[in-house]
């Protein structure tokens, strides 16, 4: 079980992008649940997926003209747009009782805590990775995020997040990790802590050019 939507590090170089983001999820249109928007406080629509597992979830538990805490995954179409990926809920004093009531779904599935407010607060997000570009002037960054295979025959594509902030050039190619706090339509860098050189990526690519000579 877990008793936080975002889990602890477990891995000092590892990658990851999640955040929360409290707001109403409007789908498209009743055809097409999956895709839809975001509604925060201020009337903000950010783009938005449910993911799979927590489609059935969402459908059966959760009345979507209220608002609530949902765990999201963010990416940026075109480089430049925010768009969330929805894996889940945050709001154990609904779940626990409801699910546990109708027991529908796995124990391992339902919030362990009590409160469904968090220390961090609202819209904000967790982010670890190589940091491939700066621009301090301009607070521009770039984070790219790589992927845990989800099976042996697929690769995962690495992915880049777009975040306002100030990270001095010379870690550049370094890893990142990110306390980032959404704003609107834009990731803002709080704080962030730099961990090492990004260097057994490079090393990985210089022996498979070697196996191949």
């Amino acid at each position: 079980m877990q008793n936080h939507p975002i889990p602890l590090v477990t891995d000092p170089l590892q990658y990851r992008a999640i955040g929360m983001v409290r707001g109403i999820y409007k789908p498209k249109d009743d055809e097409n649940f999956t895709r839809g928007a975001l509604i925060d406080s201020k009337g903000n629509e950010i783009d938005s997926v449910l993911l799979g597992r927590v489609i059935t979830l969402i459908r059966n538990h959760v009345p979507l003209e209220k608002p609530h805490l949902w765990v999201v995954y963010p990416r940026c179409r075109n480089n430049k747009n925010l768009h969330l990926q929805i894996s889940g809920i945050w709001e154990p004093s609904t779940l626990n009782k409801d699910l546990k009531e109708k027991d529908e779904l796995n124990e391992a599935s339902i919030p362990k805590a009590d409160s469904d407010y968090l220390l961090e607060g609202d819209d904000y997000f967790s982010i670890r990775g190589e940091l491939v570009f700066t621009k301090p002037e301009e607070k521009d960054l770039v984070v790219k995020i790589r992927q845990k295979p989800r099976n042996q025959q697929k690769k995962a594509i690495p992915f880049k997040v777009n975040l306002k902030g100030e990270v001095p050039i010379k870690y550049l190619k370094h890893f990142i990790s990110l306390d980032v706090r959404r704003v609107d339509y834009q990731l803002l860098v709080e704080d962030f802590e730099i961990i090492g050189p990004v260097l057994q990526q490079n090393m990985d690519n210089k022996n498979r050019k070697n196996l191949k000579k």
